[in-house]
């Protein structure tokens, strides 16, 4: 498995070549750009310009998470104010408006390298039924003939939410006919979903091309989707949540090289961006020690 962190560690902040400087240097391969507009300004040319000379400069692989607010929405964001955009609102003229936020993010692509974008099917109270299903089918078919002239691999991603539940996911790929369409396991989310990590692993591991690697105190802890480092003490157990990090690495085992585990934590977890760098180097160093240990 590739090492990858997000530039969700540093949310908050704008993101400047200094910062992807840090990531790179706590050993990550690949780097998930967070499109979130008063982080990356997908709009702004001579940002995107900077980052994408970083990118070329760097040897690190490029990928990108959708924006989740719109921009009016980027004023009052905080990671505890729900999404804003939703690719599959009940609302035609709020699905029109994520779409077109999306393709600006995309259009990003045209210099920055990016291989893949992660994107998000619904909020927390959508439910599966086939309204949703008739949208999702939409919404991909849209954004895949958009993102695939410019070398962009769309990515589903399982959150806590009835449509984007794992065998919800492979539903609509199957339905769809989406062969170029992979999924990302959100490990955190799958956590907070009954089945766990297991479970949807195994409904969605002939799709996986990218993980989201954080962990949380699950269901019962009752502290929702925390976004904390996978920090292993070892095989078995973690300081922080409840995901058996261990299994997990069992499982990913199986999983092609090709395939990369991003680490994606919140700024609060972090700190200072040299704490967040050294905290990601334990991480990789941990996650090769195993790989070790399989082989």
């Amino acid at each position: 498995m590739q090492q990858g962190i997000s530039t969700h560690v540093f949310l908050s902040q704008r993101l400047t070549t200094g910062l992807l400087d840090a990531l790179r240097g706590s050993g990550a391969a690949s780097i998930e750009v967070f499109a979130a507009r008063h982080h990356f300004d997908y709009t702004d040319r001579g940002a995107v310009r900077d980052v994408a000379d970083w990118f070329k400069s760097n040897g690190v692989d490029a990928t990108l998470h959708m924006p989740l607010f719109a921009a009016e929405d980027e004023e009052n964001w905080s990671r505890h104010t729900a999404p804003t955009l939703n690719l599959i609102d009940p609302n035609k003229n709020g699905r029109i408006e994520t779409m077109d936020e999306v393709k600006r993010a995309l259009e990003a692509a045209e210099l920055v390298p990016f291989k893949s974008c992660v994107l998000h099917l619904g909020q927390r109270e959508d439910r599966w039924d086939t309204r949703a299903l008739d949208d999702s089918l939409t919404a991909i078919e849209h954004l895949k003939a958009f993102a695939s002239p410019l070398g962009v691999k769309l990515l589903l991603e399982n959150l806590t939410n009835g449509v984007s539940a794992p065998a919800h996911l492979m539903e609509i790929l199957r339905v769809g006919h989406f062969d170029n369409v992979g999924v990302c396991l959100d490990v955190g989310h799958a956590n907070l979903m009954d089945g766990g990590v297991a479970e949807a692993f195994a409904v969605m591991e002939s799709r996986i091309a990218e993980l989201h690697l954080h962990d949380n105190h699950g269901i019962d802890g009752g502290r929702g989707d925390e976004h904390l480092w996978p920090a292993m003490e070892d095989e078995r157990k973690v300081a922080a949540g409840t995901i058996d990090w261990g299994e997990l690495y069992k499982l990913t085992a199986k999983l092609p090289d090709t395939v990369v585990g991003t680490l994606e934590v919140v700024e609060t977890q972090a700190g200072s961006s040299e704490t967040a760098c050294k905290l990601a180097a334990k991480v990789f160093a941990k996650q090769r020690q195993m790989a070790e240990l399989r082989g």
